[in-house]
């Protein structure tokens, strides 16, 4: 009997894929937005189980984002190697609405995976997604999408694909930059790679918006520049048009190679509460076989074009499945890998591991949904059934200051449960909520009474998300948990629960947050974080529900 195994290979927010490998090493690159470090690289031997190892842009001089709008920063990094190196190609994007992009796209390298990862060379800002290909005779060429400001909102402004060569020892791009690729009737013409094979060039780019209409389509030329000839039965890959496969809105897709010749493609994916067209846990990276026909076009190998959710492993690797349960102690002087925070390259200005051994402290700072310094530490929901829980001291001055436990997508959508003071000045617990409340940003208190609390005694805190439903409880000290307030909707925490034309981009994050924005920067104190997966995700009981 094969050995299958279940799509996404990265669950939780994992976009815009970009694979390479280095002997029986296979390395994936993942957008990372507004969250700090940026890009998240997973490493497997196998292309079925992945380890996070790096996320390699961490200094300011590689990465600044504060004043980033929400799902601006990191967009669809792409990862080579060649020459001994390896090369990281990413955009930070400083605006995203509107007639603009503000789209800086820079390159590092380093000569490991682990590093050290260079200081940026500055490449172009004429548009995103920027890919480097290495072309047979030793020439290296960039290619991004140009974006066209002048064109009314919509697929247009998406001015086709340019490409242009990089000079290696200069650290510059060299020569006239050439529009190679103005895409397909779907439009919205995106995400280029390219590959050389039987000496065909072959462009993949993504077409159609990364949303439910999201699909990759391909073309191919004798010569670099063009002109390209389309795929005869594009789009090579999509869900649009069929709601009844698991995995939706694929598209943003990159090829690879195995030892054996075998080729396989990586691309995008987001799975959909079951009866709407919401994904909270983010968009995701799958695996699909791939095989090229006589005519030397890709083509899916389980045919057709729709993304397979099960398939056979490759040279039969048996799935390994997460944990169950993750807990951390924060007892070592580094933040633990699952973690990120929002946006600035100086985290020692949000929290500190070395200031009381065996606590996280976060340093409160501006409020909730700043695009500065927000003090927000926090991991990706990769389950649909999952839970978290972390336990607090915190002793607040005023109502300006608070500190918990937090659900979070952006600054119009989180889910809040906080330590605070009222206006008789007692020390409570209550949940502050943003419910999709764009543009207004209007806040919600769900919670008719916050509970009052005993002025010392340290108080756990926790949450249980089960697919579109939030519940938070708390225990103070060794006590017995206790629900509080209403069940929440954790669907909106998602890019289609954006009350706005555009979507976003992330996922949802569950961490650790203080906040105050009297500006004296009171530090709240975090003794454990715990989550834990469920295995129910579908059906069935399970511990965590109910």
């Amino acid at each position: 009997m094969a050995v299958t195994f279940t799509n996404p290979i990265l669950p939780g927010f994992n976009p815009d894929p970009s694979i390479c490998r280095v002997g029986k090493d296979y390395y994936i690159a993942t957008s990372t937005f507004e969250w700090y470090p940026g890009v998240q690289i997973h490493h497997s031997t196998d292309l079925v189980n992945w380890r996070l190892i790096r996320r390699p842009l961490e200094r300011p001089e590689q990465l600044d984002m504060r004043g980033n709008p929400d799902s601006c920063g990191i967009w669809a990094p792409c990862l080579s190697h060649a020459q001994g190196r390896f090369w990281l190609i990413y955009t930070d994007m400083k605006r995203y609405e509107g007639h603009f992009k503000d789209g800086l796209n820079y390159l590092v390298s380093a000569p490991s995976i682990e590093g050290p990862w260079s200081d940026p060379v500055f490449l172009n800002a004429s548009g995103f997604d920027p890919s480097l290909f290495h072309d047979d005779d030793g020439r290296h060429w960039l290619l991004n999408l140009k974006w066209d400001y002048r064109q009314a909102a919509g697929p247009d402004r998406f001015g086709g694909i340019v490409l242009q060569e990089y000079d290696i020892e200069a650290q510059a791009l060299t020569g006239p930059i050439h529009t190679i690729f103005a895409g397909t009737d779907m439009k919205l013409t995106e995400g280029p790679h390219l590959y050389r094979r039987d000496g065909w060039y072959h462009l993949l780019v993504a077409e159609g918006g990364t949303g439910y209409g999201h699909a990759v389509t391909m073309a191919r030329s004798r010569s670099i520049t063009g002109p390209y000839e389309l795929h005869p039965d594009n789009p090579v890959l999509t869900s649009r048009g069929d709601e009844g496969l698991a995995l939706q809105r694929a598209g943003h897709a990159d090829l690879i190679d195995t030892p054996a010749g075998e080729t396989w493609l990586v691309h995008l994916c987001g799975r959909p509460l079951p009866g709407t067209q919401r994904s909270p846990l983010g968009r995701e990276t799958a695996l699909q076989r791939a095989r090229w026909d006589d005519a030397g076009w890709l083509r899916l190998a389980t045919g057709g074009n729709a993304p397979a959710a099960e398939l056979a492993a490759p040279n039969g690797a048996p799935p390994r499945p997460p944990a169950r349960e993750e807990r951390h102690a924060f007892d070592t002087a580094t933040l633990p890998m699952a973690f990120q925070w929002l946006r600035t390259p100086y985290p020692e200005r949000l929290f500190s591991l070395t200031e009381r051994p065996g606590y996280l402290r976060l340093f409160g700072r501006q409020s909730p949904g700043s695009w500065f310094e927000q003090a927000l530490v926090a991991r990706r929901r990769d389950a649909f059934v999952c839970a978290a829980e972390t336990t607090l001291e915190f002793a607040p001055e005023d109502y300006q200051q608070c500190a918990g436990l937090i659900a979070y997508y952006n600054r119009f959508k989180f889910h809040y449960l906080a330590v605070t003071r009222d206006a008789s000045g007692q020390r409570v617990l209550t949940i502050l909520s943003c419910a999709d409340n764009w543009p207004s940003g209007d806040l919600d208190f769900p919670l008719a009474s916050p509970v009052v609390l005993d002025e010392a005694t340290p108080l756990r805190l926790g949450l249980t998300m089960d697919g579109a439903s939030l519940r938070f409880r708390y225990a103070e000290g060794t006590g017995e948990w206790q629900p509080i307030g209403p069940t929440l909707d954790a669907g909106m925490l998602s890019d289609e629960g954006a009350g706005r034309a555009h979507g976003y981009f992330t996922g949802t994050f569950l961490g650790m947050a203080a906040h105050d924005i009297s500006g004296r920067g009171l530090p709240a104190d975090f003794s454990a974080f715990r989550y834990i997966r469920s295995d129910a995700d579908a059906a069935g009981n399970d511990s965590l529900r109910g």
